[in-house]
């Protein structure tokens, strides 16, 4: 048996059910709880974000930048909200890229993403409830944990190796055939139709593009993980980088009502 492959899993494990249990809580609070945790987790995204983008600026520069996106997303979150808040993050995620020596629209896009993102979060945890986002989480838990053993016991060709050298097609399908488990296992409990494991498949295609995002991120800047606070995981932009374009999604779907027309529930 080769031993190296599996490496990492043992942090990996015990860095999880910490993250499962202390999220778990202030998911479970909701409110200003979870709104602070989402806070937090924006401006450690972008702090993480902004060291990979601009390498050799001060190291103070990427910490402003993680305050002022905690700030982002409170003010946008709590002032105004819906559509309004995404244009808000979107145009100011726009301003900060401007700044930027290089790669501005793409870095610009992406950290718009985690803006939007972490707005989506707490509106989807305020109005969609609890059962809609552990919904959404386990999906992306799911998708990765079969992408992860499926494509280290099964191998083969890559999925795109240009930016993601170890993400296989095995990890990837087996990715989608979890999630959409998931789904059929919260259609009793969200209300939903058989539907909502078309819409889980479809988070968690979504979620795997957002981890090669990261991936061709990570390449630009030549680093193996966006920082190193979470062992076995790298940062915390390393473990939440999936959850970013499917809470976008799942958001923008609700709010236009998309999501319960798909099977998403009342």
């Amino acid at each position: 048996m080769n031993t190296a492959r599996w490496a990492d899993l043992q942090a990996r494990v015990l860095s999880a059910v910490v993250m499962v249990g202390a999220g778990g809580l202030f998911l479970w609070l909701g409110g200003t709880a979870f709104a602070l945790l989402v806070f937090a987790a924006a401006g450690v995204m972008v702090w993480e974000f902004y060291r990979m983008a601009v390498p050799d600026a001060p190291a103070t520069r990427a910490e402003a930048h993680g305050v002022a996106a905690a700030i982002l997303v409170a003010v946008f979150t709590y002032t105004w909200g819906g559509w309004v808040s995404a244009i808000g993050l979107a145009a100011a995620a726009a301003l900060i890229a401007q700044r930027l020596p290089r790669d501005r629209a793409r870095l610009g896009a992406y950290l718009a993403l985690i803006l939007i993102a972490c707005h989506a979060l707490i509106d989807l945890r305020d109005h969609g409830g609890l059962v809609l986002v552990l919904w959404l989480l386990a999906v992306v838990i799911a998708s990765d944990i079969a992408g992860y053993f499926a494509g280290r016991l099964l191998g083969g060709p890559k999925f795109w190796p240009a930016v993601s050298p170890k993400k296989t097609w095995s990890g990837t399908v087996a990715g989608w055939a979890l999630a959409g488990a998931v789904g059929a296992g919260f259609m009793p409990l969200l209300g939903a139709n058989a539907g909502l494991i078309a819409l889980s498949v479809l988070l968690a295609f979504a979620g795997q593009l957002g981890d090669i995002a990261e991936s061709a991120l990570k390449r630009r800047a030549g680093v193996k993980d966006s920082s190193t606070l979470i062992p076995g995981h790298g940062g915390v932009l390393d473990r939440f980088d999936a959850l970013l374009p499917v809470a976008v999604l799942a958001w923008a779907m609700a709010l236009s009502g998309l999501l319960q027309a798909a099977g998403g529930g009342g």
